[in-house]
């Protein structure tokens, strides 16, 4: 509120005619301007998961090479059930979260292991290691270096699908940004091509492979002579994903459409099977 009154204070006098603070206004409004800005970098407090499908979730959670690791690295999710993850305290943190399914303990090895997006540790702690795929990411870097303290979030199919979800801001500083969330809430496994599926025991679709998973392609995996924008476009199979998630990353180059910013969020929602 001081900073505030101090900034209407400097304005009135500007509006009033005071020469003294014609010449100090500029330098002044910069300053707060700045001083807000670093508020805001500080970036989200927090990660809050809320699991709505119908069935229980294992969630991964794997930091980048330059970030820290959070207190957890992978927990059970229950039906209708949340948990928090504080963020750095440097506000500064780039990684990856993810639901693991159809998850148990194998009695005659006693290792933990996943139907779909089993991360390999053998625990329900991922401790480093990423998911196999096929699996739905949930991506997020917190104050991007150079971007001024922005933050940048996605939900990427890339690497296949295997649960909806949904990834939100809860609140924005006003910095700028988009702020919006980015959600796959579509079931990408009801249309998935049956060259891509990935079918249980009782014979139910878990999860939709990425067509660079199946085939292993320059063209599909945007490599080699593909490994540009201008050379790796959408594909029929891409598009499916894309037509169910219109606001994911279908393919590596699916940025215009997929990247979403924003600036002072305090904290970050992740949902599992979210309504929309």
């Amino acid at each position: 509120m001081a900073v505030a009154h101090l900034l209407i204070q400097l304005i009135s006098m500007a509006g009033n005619g005071v020469g003294a603070c014609r010449v100090q206004i500029i330098p002044a409004i910069i300053f707060l301007q700045l001083l807000f800005r670093a508020l805001g970098a500080d970036g989200a407090s927090s990660f809050s998961f809320t699991n709505s499908c119908q069935y229980p979730v294992w969630v991964g959670v794997l930091h980048g090479a330059s970030s820290p690791a959070l207190a957890r690295s992978g927990f059970y999710l229950a039906p209708s059930g949340t948990y928090h993850l504080a963020a750095p305290s440097s506000g500064t943190w780039s990684g990856t979260f993810w639901a693991r399914t159809g998850c148990a303990v194998d009695s005659s090895t006693g290792r933990f292991t996943c139907a779909t997006a089993d991360c390999g540790s053998g625990d329900v702690a991922c401790n480093g290691r990423g998911p196999s795929p096929p699996v739905t990411l949930a991506e997020i870097t917190l104050a991007a270096p150079g971007s001024g303290g922005q933050d940048f979030y996605d939900v990427s199919l890339v690497d296949g699908f295997n649960v909806p979800v949904r990834l939100a801001p809860s609140s924005s500083g006003g910095g700028g940004g988009d702020c919006h969330a980015v959600s796959c809430a579509g079931d990408v496994n009801a249309a998935c091509p049956s060259d891509l599926r990935v079918v249980s025991g009782a014979g139910a679709v878990v999860a939709c492979r990425s067509a660079c998973d199946a085939y292993r392609s320059a063209r599909y995996c945007c490599t080699g002579a593909y490994g540009s924008p201008a050379a790796c476009g959408p594909t029929d199979y891409s598009q499916v994903f894309k037509a169910a998630c219109p606001a994911a990353y279908s393919y590596a180059y699916d940025d215009a459409s997929s990247t979403f910013t924003c600036f002072g969020a305090s904290s970050y929602d992740v949902t599992f099977c979210p309504r929309s």
